[in-house]
C-alpha cells in the first residue's frame, strides 16, 4: 500500500510580536572596500545602522535615532560614511543624514536641515566618492531641483534647476547629471539629454504614457541610455536609446511579463542582467563572470535572491533571499573562495515549518483577463470552506508577488485563507492590462476582486459567509468600496490609510506630486479641479466612485486605521467616513496614531494595529486569537 502523507499538525498561535516587532537584523550591505558589513538592528527599540568588520564580532551602532528609526541606508563610495534619509512622524519630508565611521561617538549630521523640504537621493557616484547627488524641493515646494552635496563640508551645489515638469534625474557613471525625464502636458514621458553639465537640455524622445520610458542609466560609452520601453509591444522590454538620434535598439524582453529591473554596473554602465517576475524571479544574464557568481550565490538558499550588494572588486557579496516561509535570510559569499557563510535571519523566532506556503494561481476575470494571484491556505486544517481574507495591495500601481508577507502569515496562522488579487492596473503584466484600469476605480478594478472571491468560493476554499476584505492605501479604498458597492459580499472589513473620497484625496496630494499627476491620477482617475475652480463633470464622476457618497449602504462591521501625519491619504479621508457612520449611529472601530504617516513605522503602533485586527477578525469571522 502506498504511503499517505499525514496532514501537518495545527501550528501554535505565533505571537504577533514575532511577525511585527523590529527585526533582530536586516538590510545587510557590504562596504565598497569589502571590509565591513552594515545592517539595521534595534537600539532602544528603534531600527538603527550597525557596522562590523567582516569576520569579526566588533558590532557597533553608528546611528542613534530613538524616535522613528531608520528604514534604509547607503554606504558612501569611500566606505567611510553611512548615508540615510529620515522624516518627522511620517510626514515624508525627508532630510539627508550621515554617520561618519571615522568619528565614533559623534551623532549623525543632518546636511539638509530645512523645514517642509523633501530630499531624495539620486546617485552615489563611484567617480566622486565624497559627493552625492540629491533632488530637493527647497526652492519651490512643487518642484525638485538637483544638487551635489559635499559629504565632508555639507556644501550644496545646484546643478540643474527644474523648469516645471521634470520628474526624474539620471546621473551617468562618470558622475555628471546628463539626462532628465519630464512629464508633458498630456501625461507622456519626455527624455531630455545634454552633452555636459554646462550645456542646455534638448528633447531626445517622447514616450506615450502607455509606452514607459523609464531610464536606468547610460551605456559605457555614453552613446545611449538603458531604457524600459513598450513601444510597439505590449510587455515592457529593455532597449538602448541612442542619445543622438533617439532611435531604440531592443536588448532584452520576455513574452509573458514586463521588465522588472535592469542591473547595471555602477562604475562603468555595463549591463549585467535583466530581471523579470513571473511566479518567481527570472534572471537574464549579459556578463558571464557576473552570472557565475550570482548563480553560485543563489545555491545558498531555496528562496529568490532579493538583495545583493558587492564590493568594488565584485568578489565579496552580501546576499539576501526572499522566501514565503523564511524571510530575509542573509549570507556572506566570497566568490574567490567559492564559499558562503550564514550571517543572520531577521526573524529567527519564526519556524518555516509553522508557516503557510504561498501558491501562485491564475483567475479569469468576468471579461476575460488573466488575473495573477497569490493564494495562501492555513496548515494543519482541512483546506475547504475556510474563513478568508481578501488582501488588496496598495498603489494601485504595484503588484503582489510570491514571497514572505507578514500580514499573510499572521492571517494564515490564525486560520484564514488569504487571497491576493493582482487586479487590472497592477504593474508587471503588460500595458494593455495596466491601462484597462483607466476610469475603472469602483468599476472593473473592483469586479476583479469580487471575481477572485467567487473563484475561491467555487473552488471550495472559502466559506462565502465568512469573507473579509482588508488593504492599505488603494487597498483601503478598495475595502471601503467593498462595503459600499458590494455590501453583501463581506462579513468584515478593515481600511488602512484608505481614501473615502476621490475628490478630497486628489485635491490634497502633496504639492511635489503636481508634475506627475497628469500621467497618473488624472489619466487613470480624473482631475476634479480645485475647490475654487472645480471641474464639475469630473467631480461628479469621482463622487460616484467614492465610498463617502454611499455611507448609508454600509452594514459590514468596519475597522478604520489612520496615521495622523499621512501626506498622501490625509486624516480627513478616514475622519469623514467615520463621522458619517457615527452620525447614523453605526459603530465603527477607529485607530489613529499621532506619530505615524502613510503606514505605521513604530513597532508599538504596528503591534497595536495587528492585535486589534486579530481581535476584530476573530469576532466577525471566527478565526484564532492569541490569549
Amino acid at each position: 500500500m502506498a504511503k499517505v502523507d499525514s496532514m501537518p499538525s495545527v501550528p501554535r498561535i505565533i505571537p504577533v510580536e514575532d511577525f511585527f516587532e523590529n527585526p533582530e537584523k536586516a538590510g545587510g550591505q557590504i562596504s565598497p572596500d569589502g571590509r565591513k558589513l552594515a545592517y539595521l538592528a534595534p537600539e532602544e527599540n528603534r531600527l538603527n545602522v550597525w557596522v562590523r568588520t567582516i569576520g569579526s564580532d566588533d558590532d557597533t551602532c553608528v546611528t542613534h535615532d530613538h524616535v522613528r528609526g531608520i528604514q534604509g541606508f547607503s554606504w558612501s563610495r569611500d566606505s567611510r560614511r553611512i548615508i540615510y534619509l529620515q522624516d518627522t512622524g511620517g510626514d515624508e519630508n525627508f532630510r539627508l543624514h550621515l554617520a561618519d565611521l571615522e568619528r565614533p561617538g559623534v551623532d549623525s549630521a543632518c546636511l539638509t536641515p530645512f523645514d517642509g523640504v523633501r530630499v531624495m537621493i539620486v546617485a552615489v557616484p563611484h567617480s566622486d566618492p565624497k559627493r552625492i547627488v540629491v533632488a530637493m524641493n527647497k526652492r519651490n515646494p512643487q518642484l525638485f531641483d538637483a544638487y551635489r552635496v559635499d559629504l565632508e563640508t555639507g556644501e550644496l551645489e545646484l546643478i540643474a534647476e527644474n523648469p516645471g515638469n521634470w520628474a526624474d534625474f539620471t546621473v551617468a557613471h562618470d558622475g555628471r547629471l546628463l539626462a532628465v525625464s519630464a512629464q508633458t502636458p498630456t501625461g507622456d514621458t519626455e527624455i531630455l539629454v545634454r552633452d555636459d553639465e554646462g550645456g542646455e537640455f534638448r528633447s531626445l524622445r517622447v514616450y506615450a504614457n502607455e509606452d514607459g520610458g523609464g531610464v536606468y542609466g547610460y551605456t559605457p560609452d555614453l552613446s545611449a541610455l538603458w531604457v524600459a520601453s513598450a513601444v510597439g509591444v505590449d510587455k515592457t522590454r529593455l532597449v538602448q536609446l541612442d542619445v543622438k538620434s533617439g532611435e531604440e535598439t531592443p536588448v532584452d524582453s520576455d513574452d509573458e511579463v514586463d521588465l522588472e529591473q535592469a542591473v547595471i554596473r555602477g562604475r562603468t554602465g555595463e549591463l549585467l542582467a535583466a530581471i523579470y517576475v513571473k511566479d518567481r524571479l527570472v534572471w537574464h544574464f549579459f556578463d558571464p563572470a557576473y552570472e557565475a557568481k550570482v548563480e553560485a550565490a543563489r545555491t545558498l538558499h531555496r528562496g529568490d535572491l532579493q538583495g545583493l550588494s558587492m564590493d568594488l572588486t565584485e568578489t565579496k557579496f552580501v546576499v539576501t533571499f526572499n522566501d514565503d516561509r523564511e524571510p530575509g535570510v542573509t549570507f556572506f559569499y566570497d566568490a574567490e573562495a567559492g564559499s558562503g557563510d550564514f550571517l543572520f535571519k531577521p526573524r529567527p523566532k519564526l519556524n518555516a515549518d509553522e508557516l503557510a506556503p504561498m501558491t501562485p494561481v491564475r483567475i479569469e476575470s468576468r471579461d476575460g483577463l488573466t488575473l495573477h494571484c497569490q493564494l495562501t491556505l492555513p496548515i494543519g486544517v482541512e483546506q475547504t470552506n475556510l474563513p478568508m481574507v481578501l488582501l488588496v495591495h496598495g498603489g494601485p500601481w504595484a503588484a503582489d508577488q510570491w514571497g514572505y508577507h507578514p500580514e499573510v502569515q499572521l492571517l494564515a496562522n490564525r486560520g484564514y485563507a488569504v487571497l491576493q488579487v493582482n487586479y487590472r492596473g497592477s504593474t508587471g503584466f503588460g500595458k494593455s492590462f495596466l491601462h484597462a484600469a483607466e476610469h475603472e476605480f469602483a468599476g472593473r478594478m473592483h469586479d476583479d476582486l469580487i471575481d477572485g472571491v467567487e473563484w475561491a468560493v467555487k473552488q471550495g476554499y472559502a466559506d462565502p459567509a465568512r469573507v473579509a476584505i482588508y488593504g492599505g492605501s488603494y487597498g483601503g479604498y478598495a475595502t471601503l468600496v467593498g462595503v459600499t458597492f458590494t455590501p453583501d459580499v463581506f462579513a468584515a472589513a478593515i481600511s488602512y490609510v484608505g481614501p473615502s473620497s476621490l475628490v478630497t484625496l486628489i485635491r490634497s496630494f502633496p504639492p511635489y506630486w503636481g508634475p506627475m499627476l497628469e500621467g497618473s491620477w488624472f489619466r487613470y482617475v480624473g482631475d476634479p479641479g480645485t475647490e475654487e475652480a472645480p471641474n464639475a463633470e469630473v467631480e461628479k464622476d469621482l463622487l460616484a466612485r467614492s465610498p463617502i457618497s454611499f455611507v448609508d449602504r454600509i452594514v459590514t462591521p468596519l475597522m478604520v486605521v489612520q496615521g495622523a501625519n499621512d501626506p498622501r491619504v490625509t486624516k480627513i479621508e478616514s475622519d469623514q467616513i467615520v463621522a458619517a457612520l457615527r452620525d447614523r449611529g453605526v459603530e465603527v472601530e477607529y485607530m489613529v496614531k499621532d506619530d505615524e504617516g502613510h503606514g505605521f513605522a513604530n513597532p508599538e503602533n504596528r503591534l497595536d494595529l495587528y492585535r486589534a485586527m486579530e481581535r476584530f477578525l476573530a469576532q466577525h469571522l471566527g478565526g484564532r486569537v492569541a490569549g
